[in-house]
This record gives structure tokens, C-alpha cells and sequence, in this order.
């Protein structure tokens, strides 16, 4: 009895610690292929981490400012728009040099114009000269109707140009607004009326009356200065088929440095040593071409002005492929058959 319990405990002995063997095998092999499966799973995620990082920095473009595909189309359609705008503006600039224009362009008064006038001839004034302006009227400008078949007749158009006041509808704004109303015959401009805005108030003339009638010739004229229209038509005529062209009464003269002389020129240094102005046309009458005239009215805010008008015209023509031509009939000091201007 005892050998035989004996042997029992001996072999309940021996199977325990093989059982537990067996136990801790199965244990570790587990263990292992959890930690191969954890692993792999976060190498998986880790791969797919990096991947959409990669796509991301694609398609943002990391370090730089993202656009969007609806602002790329905006910024494509945009820069077509302009290659379109800018081909239109060239083909504009191209018909109005060959001289069309559009069909609702309309002449000052409002009437549209039917043809190309011969020219549009600007009578500078300015405030306390109405008798001036009605002795012109009556000996060579006309008035009313008789203004007005001139420039269906002959194709000119005659208008008085003066600016505003300092002290906007004072008694001077009125005074001409008055006379304005009965005669119809003012290019009242926006800017102050001064003697040293002159040389502007002319460039300003250039730009309103180009912008307003479609003429072959724009010229500019002093009250106090009788202008022949007949032999002034004549001489526009003759020039038709001369597209840039700048006529007057040509001279040169001295430039002034002295800041008492009636004459000063605050730019004189521009004018070399020499001190001597280039040639350009007396300030009394002159005139140019429908080209010019577009020119001045482009460049407006990039052309210089000086102390006298005659010379600011002159200059905003130096360096372009300009015709000057020197007429003996628009030397106003001077006067013979045939002559364009006198002075009185």
C-alpha cells in the first residue's frame, strides 16, 4: 500500500513540470505572433502615414502659398481677358489712325458728327475780354446761325476756351455762363482759369476738342488775333495728305534765366548754355494734325508744360517723327494777300 502511493505521488511528479513546458512554449509562441502582428500593423500605419503626408505635400505644396483649382482658372481667365483687351485697344488705335470713328461720336453741342471736319479752331480767352470776343464774332467768327453754316459749309468749327474760377460760380463764372447761353460758342474747361496755367489750359484745349470733334486739323488762336478763314482753310487743305504735321510761324529766341524779366523761364537750365529756345511756332496762331492732336490727348499727364505756351506746344513735339512746317502766312506780324492771321 504504501510502495503503490508512493509511486503514484512519483508520477504525478514527473508529468507537472511537462505540462508547464508545454504551457510556457504555446505561451511565448503567442506572445510572439501578437507582437509580429502589432508590429506589422504599425508599420502598415506608419507606410500609410508617410504616403498621405507625401500626397498632401503634392497637392498643398508645403512651404508655399496654396491655390485652389477655382482660383487657377480665375487667374488663367484673367490673363486671357487681358490678351483680348490688349488686342482690342490695338485695333482701336489702329482704326482711329486710319480716322474711324465711332457712330455715336457727337460734336459738342450734341449733334453727331456726319464727316471728318477740316478743323476745329480754339480762340483762347480769357475772364474781362468780352469785347474782344464780340469784335471777333463780328469780323470773322460769325455767331448763331451764321456759326454754324460755317461748319457745315467749310467743316470748321470755331469755339471760345477759358477756364473756371478760383472761387468756383462767383460773378466771373456766371458772367460767361451767361454769354454762353446766348451765344453757344465756349469749351468752358474744368480748371482754373490763370495766366500762369496757360501753357496747360492750351494742352487741355488739345485733349477736350479731339475728344469731341473729329477733325483733320485742331489750331489754336489768340483773342486778340484776326484770322482769315478762307486762306486758313485753304492752307489745312493743302497739308490733307501730310498725317503729322505741326504749322505756324516758326522762330527760335532767347531764354530768360532773370526771375525779374517779363519773359522768365523757371526751367531755363534745361535749355543747354546756348539759352535758346528750340524752333517752334509763334503762339499767336499755329496748328496741327488730327495725330498730334491724339498724341497730346494720350499723353496728356506726361507732357511738360514751360512758362509760355507757344514753347510747351513746341516741346511735347521735339524727338516724335513730327513735320514742322514754317508758313509765312501764319506770321501774324506781318500781313499780305493771301495772309492767315493779323494781329490787332
Amino acid at each position: 500500500m504504501r510502495s503503490r502511493g508512493s509511486s503514484n505521488r512519483l508520477s504525478n511528479s514527473g508529468g507537472s513540470p511537462f505540462r508547464s513546458r508545454i504551457s510556457a512554449l504555446l505561451l511565448a509562441m503567442f506572445a510572439t505572433m501578437a507582437t509580429v502582428y502589432v508590429a506589422g500593423r504599425m508599420w502598415q500605419e506608419a507606410e500609410s502615414r508617410v504616403y498621405l503626408i507625401k500626397e498632401l505635400d503634392r497637392r498643398t505644396g508645403q512651404g508655399h502659398s496654396s491655390v485652389s483649382v477655382s482660383e487657377t482658372l480665375k487667374i488663367v481667365t484673367c490673363k486671357e481677358q487681358l490678351k483680348k483687351l490688349s488686342a482690342i485697344q490695338m485695333d482701336l488705335a489702329a482704326a482711329k489712325q486710319e480716322g474711324y470713328v465711332s457712330k455715336e461720336h457727337s460734336g459738342n453741342d450734341g449733334t453727331r458728327s456726319k464727316k471728318r471736319l477740316l478743323g476745329v479752331i480754339g480762340i483762347i480767352t480769357t475772364f474781362g475780354r468780352k469785347k474782344n470776343r464780340d469784335a471777333i464774332r463780328k469780323a470773322w467768327m460769325q455767331s448763331g446761325a451764321a456759326l454754324r453754316k460755317l461748319e457745315e459749309e467749310k467743316g470748321i468749327v470755331v469755339r471760345f476756351v477759358i477756364g473756371r474760377s478760383a472761387n468756383r460760380g462767383d460773378s466771373l463764372d456766371r458772367e460767361i455762363n451767361d454769354e454762353h447761353s446766348q451765344t453757344n460758342d465756349f469749351i468752358i474747361l474744368d480748371d482754373v482759369e490763370a495766366p500762369e496755367e496757360r501753357s496747360k489750359k492750351i494742352k487741355l484745349f488739345f485733349v477736350r476738342a479731339v475728344e469731341s470733334w473729329d477733325a483733320e486739323f485742331y489750331v489754336k488762336v489768340n483773342d486778340d488775333v484776326y484770322v482769315n478763314i478762307d486762306a486758313l482753310g485753304a492752307k489745312l487743305s493743302a497739308h490733307l495728305d501730310t498725317p503729322r504735321i505741326y504749322l505756324g510761324c516758326m522762330k527760335s529766341g532767347e531764354v530768360f534765366s532773370d526771375p525779374t524779366h517779363k519773359w522768365h523761364e523757371p526751367d531755363w537750365w534745361k535749355f543747354g548754355d546756348g539759352k535758346s529756345y528750340f524752333r517752334h511756332a509763334s503762339g499767336e496762331i499755329f496748328a496741327i494734325s488730327r495725330a498730334l492732336a491724339q498724341f497730346i490727348s494720350i499723353n496728356k499727364s506726361l507732357l511738360q508744360v514751360y512758362a509760355h505756351d507757344d514753347v510747351s506746344a513746341g516741346s511735347w513735339f521735339i524727338g516724335l517723327d513730327v513735320q514742322h512746317v514754317h508758313e509765312g502766312k501764319f506770321c501774324c506780324n506781318t500781313w499780305s494777300t493771301g495772309s492767315v492771321c493779323a494781329a490787332v
